[in-house]
């Protein structure tokens, strides 16, 4: 299974390109590390690539076809931030059960606690919500995991473990991860193959 971009382009109003004339395709089983400056677009990309934002030019197809909107998303995105992808109002066991229920050993792999279930949001520290979230975004119908910086805010014990689990996870499927993150030494410990987004866009 191939997640491709052909062509896209990206700006806010009538402001300057963010990026245009993207090319980019993830085989499944692949771990691809993205880079770039701060102010290159890579959030947005991630975005796009995820079904959040429209490209202005270009497309996104799994497989060749364009990507149902009416189902569960296959290519799932980790924000940077925890707390800007949850519902503050929800506790953390309607937050984790939005898509699927995750079976026990992955939450178990990310240290999620069960004390931490009846907890809303704002109860839990960032390494502890981004568990959730990560949790959440890997579904059995998960294809391709966009990670933005997903763990860029935490503490190294905290990274370690939320990416352990996460490999782990992988074992035993083909899911493509695009990993985006300014740790250099992380991307090259992680991806199969890196690339820059200052070179990508025309």
């Amino acid at each position: 299974m191939q997640l491709e971009a052909k062509n896209i382009g990206f700006r806010y109003g009538e402001g300057p390109w963010l990026f245009r004339g993207v090319n980019i395709m993830i085989e499944s089983g692949e771990i691809v590390g993205l880079i770039g400056p701060s102010g290159s677009g890579k959030t947005t990309l991630c975005r796009i690539l995820s079904g959040y934002e429209a490209p202005l030019e270009g497309s996104v197809t799994l497989d060749g076809s364009a990507i149902s909107k009416t189902a569960y998303h296959p290519v799932q995105l980790v924000f940077q931030h925890p707390e800007k992808a949850v519902n503050p109002r929800w506790k953390m066991w309607k937050v984790l059960h939005e898509g699927w229920k995750p079976d026990q050993s992955l939450l178990d792999s990310l240290g999620i606690e069960e004390e931490w279930f009846t907890r809303f949001p704002r109860e839990l520290s960032g390494g502890e919500l981004q568990r959730f979230c990560v949790a959440r975004a890997l579904g059995p119908k998960t294809k391709f995991l966009i990670a933005d910086e997903m763990t860029t805010m935490l503490d190294a014990i905290t990274q370690a473990q939320i990416w352990q689990a996460v490999l782990e996870k992988f074992k035993h499927s083909d899911v493509g991860t695009l990993v985006v993150s300014h740790d250099a030494a992380l991307v090259a410990r992680l991806c199969h193959r890196v690339i820059d987004l200052r070179y990508l866009s025309k």
